[in-house]
């Protein structure tokens, strides 16, 4: 095999982990009312009735199938994404959480979000959200600007994304609001209004991401007129250095934080920890004493209940390569400001640091990261040009098999679902 960035050392069999990571839950609802035209996420056109409770059975039945791979594993936090699911009734959320606390230990204060969209909030329904259990809201308002929400194809307007944050924010303390720039013909004024908006509303996180053409959508298809990369790096610093005049940390490439306030969630994702992915097209990554493993569930939400009811929802499964453990680790972990410390390479990989020292020394060499004997981080460098840190660390022959562009990196989406 031929490395980038790897050292023999990391080619030899099997990692040996003698603590397992953190684990936090994922559940996917995959419907939503109508597909985004920039949307790569597994996400279906609700046509008809919501099969709630068929679904809250499924999920149920995934997560029991699941048990022996996590037994006895404390879950850190729980994330209800999609899709829409705040399009499920405060019911079907309270009895798809009392199953899962009736089958794992949930920590104490755990961090449970649910996504939501505007153009789904009903007063009474968030309401019994939070007494259902949900402590942590991440709203998809992506613009305050309601000729931009109508090019993304959102269901809602700027009234309605005004009145979500009003309703949400009586009964929540912990909410996130998801933002995109780069619009179709947005201006820099364009964009700095939208994260002045933001600011205002009093949140605790922010999300801002570069709307990015991703393949199998109608926009990769039928592309917009976008602003250039110029006028985006332009927009992009503005929204850093707004937000930070705003008091929020920018700790993630495309999250923001008041102090304390990070999402814990997307922490434990960025710092390689482990995380069980159950409902259609969901991801796992479980760590074992001997090995990594990933998985991913069935997408099409009529194959996953056809699936489930052969005994198992899982599409694909396969161990991370000892070669590809650390890039998988530094596509996460430099993800962060602050980076990592640097046992816990060691601690989430099984492997020395030392099998990463050749990417390590290029990438310092390149001055793409800042690192001592504690703690190694991408510079201001490395987080601008963030895909050509990354990829120092790649196999060329890998199973990871991930492309790179040698562009400066914007800020991107969430984590894949």
């Amino acid at each position: 095999m031929s490395t980038r960035g790897i050292s023999a050392e990391s080619l030899r069999a099997g990692p040996s982990l003698s603590v397992l990571p953190p684990l936090s839950l994922y559940v996917h609802m995959p419907w939503c009312v109508r597909k985004c035209p920039y949307c790569d996420f597994n996400s279906h056109e609700l046509k008809g009735s919501l099969a709630e409770a068929e679904y809250v059975d499924a999920l149920v039945q995934d997560l029991e199938f699941a048990l022996p791979q996590i037994w006895g594993r404390r879950i850190q936090s729980v994330f209800f994404g999609g899709g829409t699911p705040s399009l499920f009734s405060a019911a079907a959320l309270d009895r798809l959480l009392g199953a899962i606390r009736a089958r794992l230990v949930l920590v104490p204060d755990c961090e449970i979000t649910l996504e939501a969209n505007p153009g789904t909030f009903e007063v009474e329904k968030f309401r019994d959200y939070r007494a259902a259990g949900i402590n942590r809201l991440s709203i998809g308002i992506q613009s305050f600007n309601r000729g931009h929400l109508a090019a993304l194809g959102r269901i809602h307007d700027d009234t309605e994304a005004w009145r979500a944050i009003e309703i949400a924010s009586k009964h929540f303390d912990n909410i996130n609001l998801d933002l995109m720039y780069a619009l179709p013909n947005q201006t820099l004024g364009e964009a700095e209004a939208d994260c002045a908006a933001a600011l205002s509303c009093g949140t605790t996180h922010l999300s801002f991401y570069h709307l990015t053409l991703e393949p199998n959508t109608v926009f990769y298809s039928q592309p917009p007129e976008l602003p250039d990369d110029d006028a985006s790096a332009v927009m992009q610093d503005a929204v850093e250095a707004r937000l930070a005049e705003g008091g929020f940390g920018h700790y993630e490439t495309s999250a923001f934080a008041r102090p304390g306030r990070e999402c814990l969630h997307n922490r434990n994702y960025w710092l390689f920890g482990d995380y069980l992915g159950i409902g259609a097209g969901a991801h796992s990554k479980i760590s074992f004493a001997d090995r990594v493993l990933r998985q991913m569930r069935y997408r099409a939400p009529k194959s996953y209940f056809d699936r489930l009811g052969r005994g198992t929802a899982v599409a694909e499964e396969h161990a991370v390569t000892r070669a590809d453990l650390p890039f998988e680790f530094m596509m996460n972990a430099l993800r962060l400001t602050d980076g990592f410390p640097v046992e816990l390479f060691a601690e989430r990989t099984g492997l020395q640091i030392s099998s990463a020292e050749k990417g390590l020394s290029e990438a310092e060499e390149r001055q793409l990261i800042e690192r001592d004997h504690k703690q190694i981080k991408p510079s201001a460098l490395g987080r601008r040009f963030l895909n050509d840190l990354l990829g120092i660390f790649l196999p060329d022959d890998s199973a990871a098999g991930r492309a790179v562009s040698g562009q400066p990196v914007t800020l991107q989406r969430k984590p894949a679902r």
